[in-house]
């Protein structure tokens, strides 16, 4: 069995936000490819044309909460 899986749950899941942090810290060095640009302008004209800015993180977290 591999020593990872060996850990608490705990420490595996602060392991892997540690990575996904370490990851997100050097994102400028991954280039985004053609594909992801085109998708990413379609979303952003999308955002443009309908104007809704959306609803704080908070309101949707606490929704997501409530469900559980």
């Amino acid at each position: 069995m591999s020593s990872i899986l060996k850990l608490p749950i705990e420490d595996r899941i602060r392991l892997v936000e540690d990575i996904w942090d370490s990851i997100a810290d050097e994102q400028s060095a991954l280039e985004l490819t053609d594909a992801q640009r085109i998708e990413i302008d379609k979303r952003l004209d999308a955002f443009e044309k309908d104007g809704e800015i959306g609803r704080e993180a908070s309101e949707v977290i606490a929704e997501i909460r409530s469900r559980l």
